[in-house]
């Protein structure tokens, strides 16, 4: 077996190799080459003796006879590649045969590369070169499949970080709105919130500054997730239930009497507010609405919110407003405002458009007056949060199997005298 002198050095990936034959000259030969160009080289004389090497320090290449008595080198070669190891092992088979199929077999056992016997050094040298060059790629790619997996683990740990922070980020969104129906009266104000995430932009809410006066609104914040839901925040110290002094949509009169200001005062502070404030980019649509309980006269501005629903009691409905822009779009903005006058066992439904734009199963969107056929759906004798849900679901049951929602969900109903 005639071996070169040029056989690379044992640099990079090579540097320990296996050498096994049960020819003692023939493995000498190769070890006197493989030594000489500075590679550790261990020898074995069968393929028994070599699984024992391999079990306790995995080569980086195996340089094997096919033909070896007791565990042939095809067979070594599987047993090889069955053993648990973190790195690659090149295997190359010496063997005298040439043959497609003998080649074929080998491969499949799990051989990287044959060398025809007797072994020309040139083309052993060229071999290794070879199989340097692979095993570089291979533990390149596990280098980075590391730091891919380390990376993951970090991603993993830190999604779980704000999974927590975003639980209770909604538990403390949810307190923005503490009761989600409150009678005043005979009448009653029911809340609908429904986050297509964790957190989502809607609120909705409700004050009343004692007797017979009430606000109410529906809100909706440009964009999705943390910053819309921040925003919510701030809107919900301006719209306080619990802290008159806070709430824009009350002014006070003789030290400690609260009069609701008129909607389109309301959404004009608001507005002037959020232009004001340079670190908010967002803006919101609102529809917000106060009503005198005595005689039902309810007064509203709509600032780019879908049109309230006005739902008398005959069955007959009406959508109400103009439009309006959103607000904190556009500085030194004024709102125009509307009225209407309910009568007992009138409702009045303020609504985001989660739910006229609502994807539905077939890929059109409901649009509204697919929203009023919804109303019109639901159980004319519920009342109040049972009336809401059942909107709800009744638009959860029209999505595709497996569609989640795309937007905010939110509803505000207000019913007069309905006691």
């Amino acid at each position: 077996m005639a071996v070169a002198r040029e056989i690379p050095p044992a640099t990079g990936a090579i540097r320990r190799v296996l050498v096994v034959d049960d020819s003692r000259l023939q493995r000498h030969i190769l070890m006197s080459s493989l030594t000489k160009s500075g590679f550790e080289v261990v020898e074995a004389d069968s393929g028994e003796a070599a699984m024992e090497i391999c079990r306790a320090a995995p080569p980086d290449l195996v340089l094997s006879d096919w033909m070896m008595p007791g565990m042939s080198g095809l067979e070594f070669c599987r047993a090889f590649r069955m053993l648990p190891t973190d790195g690659y092992g090149y295997f190359i088979l010496l063997t005298s045969k040439s043959d497609k199929h003998d080649i074929a077999k080998g491969l499949d056992a799990g051989a990287d590369d044959f060398l025809i016997k007797p072994v020309n050094g040139d083309e052993l040298r060229a071999r290794i070169s070879a199989g340097a060059r692979i095993l570089d790629m291979q533990r390149e790619l596990s280098r980075k499949n590391r730091v891919i997996s380390e990376t993951l683990d970090k991603l993993r740990k830190a999604h779980d970080a704000i999974d927590r922070d975003l639980i209770q980020a909604r538990r403390i969104q949810q307190s923005l709105v503490p009761e989600l129906t409150r009678d005043f009266g005979a009448s009653r104000v029911s809340l609908l919130l429904k986050p297509c995430g964790h957190i989502g932009g809607d609120l909705v809410g409700m004050f009343s500054p004692g007797g017979t006066r009430i606000g109410f609104y529906a809100i909706d914040v440009s964009g999705h997730g943390i910053t819309s839901a921040m925003v919510t925040a701030k809107l919900g110290g301006y719209l306080s239930s619990s802290y008159f002094d806070q709430n824009v949509g009350l002014e006070k009169r003789h030290e400690s009497f609260y009069a609701l200001r008129p909607p389109a005062e309301v959404a004009r502070i608001l507005n002037d507010r959020l232009i004001a404030d340079t670190g908010v980019d967002e803006y919101f649509t609102m529809v917000y609405g106060t009503a005198d309980l005595r005689s039902g006269h309810v007064q509203m501005v709509q600032a780019g919110h879908p049109h309230p629903l006005l739902l008398r009691r005959d069955g007959s409905a009406e959508f109400l407003g103009a439009g309006g822009v959103p607000v904190g779009l556009l500085p030194d903005q004024t709102y125009g405002q509307f009225e209407t006058v309910m009568a007992p066992g009138d409702r009045l439904l303020f609504y985001s458009d989660g739910f006229t734009e609502f994807r539905l199963a077939g890929g059109g969107l409901l649009e509204s007056e697919g929203f009023l056929d919804l109303v019109r759906a639901c159980d004319t004798g519920q009342e109040g949060q049972d009336l809401l849900e059942d909107l709800f679901r009744r638009l959860s049951e029209r999505m595709a199997p497996g569609q989640s929602m795309e937007d905010d969900i939110s509803a505000t109903l207000f019913e007069f005298n309905v006691a």
